[in-house]
């Protein structure tokens, strides 16, 4: 069943806890129907509506990760502002009658870059993140410290909106070391989560994953003979009974076909959960859009390197820009069915806005060849770490002597080369398809080489998160011989503000361009640009990092919210690194995701 929401009672101090059958909300039944939204994904300006959007198909409750690499990008710098500010999105699903379980973690997968840990960890000395390695668990308990002081606070046995906190994520499908598992339920009451704690694991895993004494939740499974039994066989034989993670869709990675499972394929499975009494959080209520340079991506054995897409829209019911879709009224009417007597939801909030825009010319031009930072210098290749360089690209230099050919190899390239002679591009390596090798022929005399690196995301599931460094991280041959004397340009592309466009080789350049232009509105509302001309790279709109495209697909189209856009002249810079020519843009008022090519 529903019940009260928290926005109605501001700061009133309920009590939470486990009955043997349901949660207990101030001693009474409580059901939850929670939906996952990620507060990084959405536009801080967003965050009210999409709640709304939450409550009108009959949510009572938000389940987030709370991201590491996002509020300590560097060691000991924290950041807790702007679309990170955590505190602030908790406080308004509050006003807005929403409850939160919160998944601080610090592990959190989601498709998120090195499964949410800070690219920075791997530089100290053997270190081994989900361990109980002293300076793994140091850090861990400097992070989660920084989480507890904000957000412990708003937990609901101090008045706040925050139902429970899981500790770790899907542990089980990683490790059994229920001793490493005890120390992250010390630093979170450390931290000052003393409320009700959780684990959540796949089935199969949930033995190896759960800890004695706290709720085990269940992920993928929505039998609820199963969720029962998997619950009772791990919690003394009783309730109450959560899946954490419920799976309506699924996500997308560059190259494979766009992921979507019709509703009707789910609506009799939730109306079943439901029937039985037993909580639930989607995954994904609302996926939004992983931006900048944050995707992570999967890699198993003997399979291909698989990074995901920018676009985070997972075939959720709350499509990519907040809108209703045929699954969120299907969910919605399912939910309807369950409500106590008397209890009705808000109407539907009406779709967003949408813009088309035919062509935006982009005018300006800058060569990256032209615009490199001071190298740093070292007889071999460093890596991304090497540099102390979190995303982006990584440009290596080096001199041949010319007039002769032979196979240039990258071993351990991760992940996207771009290969160029003498200023002209001439391949391109793809660790996605086990490419690290290229035919060259050099030109007579002294031969600028030239690797572009791309990184396509850290891992964020499996074994290999211990194998994450990114760049060319072991070393080059050319023929038999190892390539040695490297100058490595970082180009973390955080700022673009400061590119210098212009100049001869810009125009007609056949190496990675960055373009600009700009276009006017006098109705600001969400659009979509359409990539699908282009090649891969980069945009940027008003100084917001839009996400990657890639013409191999499925996504074509870069989300643009109207909350980013505004009346009268807006900037659009792109970062093309394949056909550097390309200079006409157009957007579209729906997206593409669904186009591989």
């Amino acid at each position: 069943m529903l019940t009260s929401s928290p926005g109605i009672y501001a700061q009133a101090k309920h009590t939470f806890g486990f009955g043997d059958e349901s949660f207990l909300l101030d001693s009474k039944p409580f059901q939850m129907i929670s939906g996952e939204m990620h507060y990084p994904r959405v536009p801080r300006e967003a965050w009210r509506a999409r709640m709304k959007m939450a409550k009108a198909m009959g949510l009572n409750t938000i389940g987030t990760y709370v991201f590491w690499n996002v509020h300590e990008p560097q060691k000991g710098k924290f950041d807790f502002t702007g679309n990170n500010d955590i505190v602030e999105f908790v406080k308004i699903a509050q006003q807005e009658g929403l409850w939160v379980i919160l998944r601080p973690s610090p592990y959190v997968c989601a498709e998120w870059e090195f499964g949410g840990y800070p690219y920075w960890l791997q530089n100290e000395k053997g270190l081994v993140v989900r361990s109980k390695d002293p300076q793994y668990l140091k850090e861990y308990e400097t992070y989660i410290k920084e989480v507890g002081k904000r957000l412990a606070p708003l937990q609901i046995n101090h008045g706040g909106n925050i139902l429970m906190v899981q500790i770790e994520n899907e542990y089980g499908s990683y490790g059994s070391d229920k001793e490493y598992l005890a120390i992250n339920q010390r630093m979170f009451k450390e931290a000052g989560f003393d409320g009700l704690l959780y684990t959540c694991d796949p089935g199969a895993d949930v033995a190896k994953g759960h800890l004695p004494g706290l709720l085990p939740g269940i992920n993928g499974i929505d039998d609820p003979v199963k969720v029962r039994a998997l619950v009772n066989e791990n919690h003394g034989g009783k309730g109450p009974y959560y899946i954490a993670e419920w799976y309506p869709a699924w996500f997308d990675w560059w190259g494979t076909k766009h992921h979507t499972v019709a509703a009707k394929e789910y609506t009799s499975k939730l109306d079943g959960v439901l029937a039985a009494g037993i909580s639930i959080n989607m995954y994904m209520f609302h996926g939004g859009t992983t931006r900048g340079f944050m995707n992570g991506a999967n890699y198993k054995d003997n399979t291909p390197f698989e990074p995901q897409v920018s676009s985070y829209d997972y075939d959720a019911p709350l499509d990519e820009a907040g809108n209703a879709t045929p699954k969120f009224m299907a969910f919605r009417s399912v939910i309807e069915k369950h409500l106590p007597k008397g209890q009705t939801l808000p109407a539907v909030p009406a779709s967003k806005p949408v813009i088309s825009i035919p062509q935006i010319t982009l005018s300006q031009s800058a060569s990256l060849l032209s615009n490199l930072p001071a190298p740093k210098s070292n007889l071999t290749p460093l890596t991304f770490e090497d540099l102390h360089q979190d995303y982006g690209f990584v440009l290596y230099r080096t001199t041949l002597q010319g007039g002769k050919s032979g196979l240039l190899k990258l071993k351990e390239l991760r992940d996207y080369a771009l290969v160029m002679v003498n200023g002209k591009t001439i391949g391109t390596l793809d660790r996605r398809l086990k490419q690290d090798s290229l035919q060259l022929e050099l030109p007579q005399g002294k031969v600028t080489l030239d690797i572009l690196v791309e990184n396509l995301g850290r891992i964020n599931f499996g074994k290999y998160l211990l194998q994450n460094k990114k760049g060319i991280t072991e070393k080059v041959l050319f023929g038999d011989n190892e390539v040695q004397h490297w100058q490595m340009y970082s180009l973390p592309l955080a700022d673009v503000s400061t590119v210098r466009y212009g100049g001869t080789t810009a125009a007609n350049a056949q190496v990675p361009v960055i373009r600009k232009g700009s276009f006017n509105l006098t109705k600001v509302a969400d659009t979509y640009l359409d990539m699908s001309a282009w090649g891969k790279g980069v945009v940027w709109i008003n100084g917001h990092n839009l996400g990657r495209y890639w013409r191999v697909g499925p996504q074509q189209t870069l989300y643009v919210p109207g909350e980013w856009l505004k009346s009268g002249r807006n900037e659009v810079v792109v970062f093309e690194q394949l056909k550097p020519q390309q200079t006409q843009l157009k957007a579209l008022d729906h997206p593409i995701l669904d186009q591989v090519q």
